[in-house]
Parts: C-alpha cells; sequence; structure tokens
C-alpha cells in the first residue's frame, strides 16, 4: 500500500532550541530524527554558542544578531542571545511567518531534576513558550562521561517521539493543559529504559562550592546536573595580574528524594514531569504565614536584635 507525501503546508510546525549551542550534538539528533519522519515542519532557533545554566535570563540592553544556518530539511536560525531569547524570538513572527504548534528545548547534555531546573536554559527555552501560551517540552539525557556516546542523543530523540506525536494531537483537539509544559530525562542507559513515567519535581540539588584556580588550572564543564565533565577545561580569561580567579566545584553530588524525577531517572525510567511557571511553596508554608501575618501587621514588631 503506497503512502501519500503529508503536505508540508498540513504539517504541524515545531521549533527546537536549546542551551547547548546549535551545533550541539543533542539538537541536531533531535532535530534528524523529527525531519526523518516527514511528519513535522521543523524550525530551529537556538543559541549560536553554549548557554548552559543561564536559566531564564534574557537580552534586554542591545540587540541580538541572527544568522542563518544550513540544517537538512529545516529553516534554522543560530542566536547571539540566550535560549530564552531564542524562543521568544522564534514565537513572536518576527523572525519565522508563523507561530509554531510546539516548541521543544533539547536535547541538553545532562539531566534536570529537582531544583536543578531553576538554573537550566534548557528547560528556560521550554518554559518561554509556556509563557507565550504555546505548548512546550524541555528535554535532557543523563550524560555519563565513559558510559554515554553521541548515538545515545538518537534513541533518546526516538524515544520522544510518541510523547510528541500524542502532544500535538491534543494540542489539535484541545485537550492537552495549558497550564503546564513538560520536563522530560533520559537515563543514561537509554537503550534499556524502564519505560515512561509521570512524576513530580524533587528537591535534589548538588551542592556547590568554590576554588580558587589559575589561568592555567584544569577543571571541566559544569553539566545541567552540576556534575563535572572532566574531558573539558574551565574557561581562564582574566589577564590582570591583581585579578583572583575562582571556578565553581561540586562538593557533594544530589541526592535522590523518594517518588521524584531524579529517583525514577536513576532507577532507569523517562520520566515526565509537568512544571509551571514558578513552584509554589509547601502547603505548610501557606497554612503557617496565614495565621502568622495577621499577628505581625495587628501590633508593632519587637526589634530582631
Amino acid at each position: 500500500m503506497e503512502v501519500s507525501t503529508v503536505d508540508s503546508d498540513s504539517r504541524p510546525t515545531i521549533m527546537i532550541t536549546n542551551d547547548d549551542g546549535i551545533d550541539a550534538p543533542g539538537l541536531r539528533a533531535l532535530v534528524r530524527v523529527l525531519v526523518s519522519t516527514q511528519l513535522y515542519n521543523v524550525l530551529v532557533c537556538a543559541p549560536d554558542s553554549e548557554k548552559s545554566a543561564v536559566s531564564q535570563s534574557i537580552t534586554w540592553r542591545h540587540p541580538i544578531s541572527v544568522k542563518r544556518v544550513a540544517i537538512e530539511g529545516t529553516t534554522s536560525y543560530a542566536v547571539s542571545g540566550t535560549p530564552a531569547d531564542c524562543t521568544s524570538l522564534g514565537v513572536s513572527k518576527a523572525l519565522f511567518p508563523s507561530i509554531p504548534d510546539l516548541v521543544l528545548s533539547g536535547i541538553n547534555m545532562g539531566s534536570n531534576c529537582g531544583y536543578h531546573v531553576v538554573y537550566s536554559g534548557t528547560v528556560a527555552g521550554a518554559r518561554e513558550a509556556f509563557f507565550k501560551g504555546i505548548p512546550s517540552a524541555s528535554l535532557s539525557y543523563e550524560w555519563i562521561g565513559g558510559r554515554s556516546n553521541i548515538e545515545d542523543y538518537t534513541l533518546a530523540a526516538e524515544a520522544c517521539l510518541p510523547i510528541i506525536s500524542a502532544m500535538l494531537v491534543g494540542v489539535k483537539a484541545q485537550t492537552f493543559p495549558r497550564n503546564c509544559f513538560l520536563n522530560i530525562d533520559f537515563p543514561t542507559d537509554i537503550a534499556n529504559h524502564r519505560g515512561y513515567k509521570v512524576t513530580k519535581q524533587g528537591r535534589c540539588i548538588s551542592k556547590m562550592g568554590w576554588i580558587r584556580v589559575t589561568s592555567d588550572s584544569q577543571g571541566g564543564k559544569m553539566l545541567s546536573t552540576m556534575t563535572m565533565d572532566p574531558t573539558s577545561s574551565v574557561e581562564c580569561n582574566m589577564s590582570s595580574e591583581s585579578s583572583e580567579l575562582f571556578a565553581r566545584q561540586v562538593i557533594s553530588a544530589a541526592v535522590a528524594d523518594e517518588d521524584t524525577d531524579f529517583k525514577y531517572l536513576q532507577e532507569g525510567y523517562i520520566t515526565v514531569t509537568p512544571l509551571a511557571a514558578l513552584s509554589r511553596a509547601e502547603i505548610e508554608c501557606e497554612i503557617f504565614l496565614e495565621a502568622w501575618l495577621p499577628g505581625v501587621v495587628a501590633r508593632p514588631s519587637p526589634s530582631a536584635l
């Protein structure tokens, strides 16, 4: 039975961004997999260089530059700004003629779980689309040096296809929720993952410190997991003899808390975690403040000193 070619004008449009840069293997693998399906119009609007751990920062005081990049099967641009800039520009109709149906950010080198989502430029790329009312998902692969390889990104992208397809079906039918976006993490052994699991954001975070370094010190690239990639070096660009250099240092790795994203990722699941713009405080805090605030404003507060 012959399968007819899908009319490109009728296909849903997916825009891809990331924080590792437009040349990153994770983004390129995601693009190749999506293009190979011939089911989607694929747009790319991504940083022209690495912008890891910039969170939701935006460029405000000066223009950003945009350059057309040749990526087969796509319309692609490299942008001098942050991931949030890229998403904002890409969905604005100032760069592309239409608004995408779905925004994907990734695939990131390093997982994004627990409190680390606050630092993540990858998550910010998806969150910015959420701010604009566009369905989105951030995609991250738990890269571990010595165990992971470039082909794992392709496996992760392929594993995400059912979720992408289902999201778009839900968007078209107006049944997919608009009050959240998805944060999807792929385990290191993606080829033998244990399935898909909806999880909640945990509280795990790596304990960080600082170490004094010299201009020729060797360190490592900080991954989104706040672990170090020893295959790269710390960039030390300050040349003044009167300046001192300090680099971040992982004191202890994140520890999984119960029934949350990081725990199930460590167990080998592909975790799907709904996120909103900001995390609400724990209900215990709300209860405490409801009882505490009336008394605070009803009488002058004694000095804390």
